[in-house]
């Protein structure tokens, strides 16, 4: 007896085995055929919107894991957003500018010998943009992913370009943009500076050094003949040129120590376990609160300089000595004590990383490489007093993975403070549900603590910094008249103009210097930071495509 003719079961045409591999092509060709995404729209047409706003991946390489998961979890959200009744129109997009794209035809460039223009290379870079556009698209869509794949949002296209210039000129002709020399995150290997985001934190292997300041003039209550140094403890030898203070806190106890030949200045509650460190016997004979030192005045270790002593309140006693090298610029915390104190942002180093001739004994020589020189001419000089190497947590470049540098140039930033931007963001994120609730606190701090924001790069591929500097005066200036004409030739042609014509060719004829009057100018060859690019995409897409709407739901 056959006991499946007994059984009541319903029959299907439903294969009983997925053999995905040959099906799933056969799916989406057939989704193609019936042009699915465009039959869901024109059915959906009238319904309520519900629209996610797609964050653009780079168009640099193939899809990875993190771009599969990215995209299949809007795919569920748009599509099950769609079956509860909504009409939901997905427009993907690709972030197209920046250093990964133009270091990979560099790299193409130097293999062949060649040499290019600015144009030329925007021009490469475009094409392997747009190579890889295409080698995404298809592989999103291999997913199931359903969109608007032949009408992307890409943001090398002249649209997209000019609505990123008309958000840049109401950050600049409001005042919230400026120039200044500033220490940022510096790449010497791929010559830019680099955003917060940019920069990706790797242990590394440094020197560890505590170096004498002699005391040039005696504090008060000081006696004998002894010279007196303050101690200072720092990581990176190679800023010790630029050092043109010493800081330490203003609440702190300080001790002068007699260590035999000469008398040290150091935190009073790291006094005994340093002089152990360092294999010598003293005895403290006078103690001071930090603020008391204020003032004082030492001599570099080997430079013909002066270094002030400051008060910092970020002067601490989990490592070092309890007094701080200050180089102002070197770092952002030095950068702001020493504008205290009206200390400039000296940084006698280079663009690849290398000293110039303002430090004679290590010119042209990288930064790391000239450690172990001035650890040896500290020691000639008798101004060293330990040396070690510790591993830490340090910056690196996210492109070329090397550690980079704190290195003072002139860059443009936008101000957190003017026009309340600061205030403004810190109200809108207390308007704002947040879950988990301690993600509010995380980004409220974030935000309360942001340094203005370094937008300028020293590259090619990107959107150009549109501003002029007279040749006369120095002034730097950009109007609306000007603004405006550049954006219209970008809508017609792209940006490539920019980067190939003089100032005067740009600019309306008889333009002036609103300081000077004269009439002869230099066109900004810095362009933006790509994160500005993908910042601005709720202007160039949101509000200029009109399927979709600003805000977003998602």
């Amino acid at each position: 007896m056959d006991y499946k003719e007994t059984l009541n079961l319903p029959r299907t045409e439903f294969p009983m085995k997925a053999d995905l591999p040959r099906r799933e092509p056969e799916i989406l060709k057939r989704w193609g055929e019936m042009d699915l995404y465009a039959r869901i729209r024109a059915q959906s047409r009238g319904r309520s919107r519900f629209i996610l706003h797609d964050g653009p991946p780079y168009a640099n390489g193939h899809i990875h894991l993190g771009h599969a998961l990215n995209k299949i979890l809007k795919d569920i959200i748009i599509k099950s957003r769609q079956m509860a009744g909504f009409d939901c129109p997905y427009v993907p997009g690709w972030d197209c500018h920046g250093l990964p794209i133009e270091h990979q035809v560099d790299k193409g460039l130097k293999a062949k010998g060649l040499k290019l223009s600015q144009v030329e290379v925007r021009q490469r870079c475009r094409a392997y943009a747009q190579e890889f556009i295409g080698i995404q698209r298809g592989e999103f869509q291999r997913l199931g992913v359903l969109g608007d794949w032949m009408n992307p949002y890409l943001t090398m296209n002249n649209a997209y370009v000019a609505a990123i210039l008309e958000e840049y000129g109401k950050f600049f002709l409001s005042g919230s943009v400026y120039r200044s020399k500033k220490p940022v995150h510096w790449c010497a290997t791929c010559h830019t500076a680099l955003a917060e985001a940019e920069v990706e934190y790797e242990e590394h292997k440094t020197p560890s050094i505590f170096v004498k300041f002699p005391l040039i003039k005696p504090l008060p209550g000081m006696a004998g003949d002894k010279p007196v140094s303050l101690v200072i403890w720092t990581t990176t030898p190679w800023t010790l040129p630029a050092n043109l203070a010493i800081a330490v806190h203003p609440d702190l106890e300080y001790v002068l120590m007699d260590a035999g030949e000469e008398t040290l200045v150091v935190a009073a509650d790291l006094a005994a376990g340093l002089l152990s460190q360092w294999g010598l016997k003293g005895k403290v004979i006078a103690q001071y609160p930090g603020r008391a030192l204020e003032g004082a005045l030492c001599r570099h270790p080997w430079l013909e300089r002066d270094s002030q002593v400051i008060l910092a309140d970020y002067v601490t006693l989990t490592a070092g000595s309890g007094l701080v090298h200050i180089a102002p610029g070197h770092g952002q915390e030095d950068y702001d004590s020493g504008r205290k104190y009206g200390l400039k942002p000296y940084s006698p180093v280079d663009d690849n990383g290398r000293f110039t001739q303002e430090v004679p004994e290590f010119a042209g020589q990288k930064v790391w490489e000239a450690n172990a020189g001035i650890i040896e001419l500290l020691r000639g000089k008798g101004k060293l007093l330990g040396a070690e190497e510790t591993t830490h947590s340090y910056p690196h470049c996210w492109r070329c993975k090397r550690p980079i540098i704190f290195r003072a140039t002139e860059q443009w930033f936008i101000s957190m403070e003017q026009n309340g931007l600061r205030k403004k963001a810190l109200e809108a994120i207390d308007r704002v549900t947040w879950i988990p609730r301690w993600g509010r606190e995380r980004i409220h701090l974030m935000v309360e603590n942001r340094p203005d924001w370094c937008i300028s790069r020293q590259r090619a591929w990107g959107v150009p910094i549109v501003a002029f500097h007279c040749r006369g005066c120095g002034e730097v200036f950009l109007t609306r008249e000007i603004l405006d004409g550049i954006v219209a030739r970008v809508r017609r042609e792209g940006a490539d103009f920019y980067f190939a014509e003089a100032a005067a060719d740009l600019l309306p004829s008889g333009t002036r210097c609103p300081k000077c009057s004269q009439e002869e100018f230099a066109k900004e060859t810095d362009i933006l930071d790509v994160w500005f690019d993908s910042g601005v995409s709720f202007a160039a897409v949101l509000e200029a495509n009109p399927e979709l709407r600003q805000p977003a739901d998602l």
